[in-house]
């Protein structure tokens, strides 16, 4: 067992707070971050294409954990990709691979190999595919055809698979240039995560607090506003400035966060 660092013994943490590998059910939920899910769980449940956006650190990994947290493995398949920098041939090895296949060579080949894969998955096995791309705005205009392509294997009639895009917002932008109408149109739905507004961020830095063992306050109100600001609701940052702040109040020798600690913490993080 690792060392506990001294701040997180300093306000009787049971672990360090502003942790990502927290369980999916401790996750902190708000409106749009609802939504968000709702959203990713229709497209799963009718197969159909959705975009994800919002500013890095926004929390869109965040809802899609919620969302894929809750399926049945059994009934579904989750193929994820994290950054589709690998070429169109990649997006198709990326399928076989996942599916348990080996890949055929030739592109025109593991191309035909990943729709029959993903057919097979349920017309056969009776799975839901999900496949997931983040940061798809880096997809090329290659990948955005082939992606099209592979959505439209049945004749329009159907698609036996789910496709999220999740990425910046430049990508729904993107599909909304005429060159990439075709796969637009098989958008079913586009949704924008925005940031958090102050009352989440108090909502959110008491909620993983009490993850941590502490449901009284620990953050001036004060403290609470600098962050929140300086993060601009944005739920990763805030994590950050939150961890700095307790680390220089515990230097302190405080008990609470006041804004003097926050304005070391975002002061900190402007001079990186």
């Amino acid at each position: 067992m690792s060392a506990r660092a001294p701040w997180v013994g300093h306000f009787g943490f049971t672990r360090t707070p502003f942790s990502k590998a927290i369980a999916a059910a401790d996750l902190f939920s708000r409106p749009a971050h609802e939504e968000a899910v709702a959203r990713i769980r229709f497209c799963i449940a009718e197969s159909l294409a959705g975009v994800l956006v919002g500013e890095v650190g926004v929390g869109k990994t965040v809802a899609l954990r919620a969302a894929v947290s809750a399926l049945d493995p059994t009934s579904h398949g989750v193929i994820y990709v994290a950054n589709p920098a690998f070429g169109t041939r990649g997006l198709y090895v990326t399928i076989v691979s996942a599916l348990g296949a080996t890949p055929r060579f030739f592109k025109a080949e593991v191309m035909a190999q990943a729709q029959a894969l993903l057919a097979a998955e349920e017309s056969e096995r009776r799975r839901r595919v999900v496949f997931i791309i983040d940061e798809a705005h880096l997809l090329s205009p290659e990948q955005l055809e082939e992606i099209r392509l592979l959505t439209s294997a049945e004749m329009d009639s159907r698609t036996p698979f789910a496709l999220l895009l999740v990425g910046q917002p430049t990508l729904v932008r993107r599909l909304r240039m005429g060159v990439f109408a075709a796969l637009d149109q098989r958008i079913a739905t586009r949704y924008q995560l925005r940031p958090m507004d102050l009352a989440e961020s108090a909502g959110y830095l008491r909620h993983h607090l009490a993850l941590v063992g502490r449901q009284d306050p620990l953050f001036a109100d004060d403290a609470v506003a600098r962050l929140h600001r300086a993060s601009l609701g944005l739920p990763r940052a805030l994590n950050n400035l939150a961890r700095d702040a307790l680390i220089a109040a515990a230097a302190d020798g405080k008990a609470l966060v006041d804004d003097a600690c926050a304005r070391k913490a975002v002061a900190e993080a402007v001079s990186e």
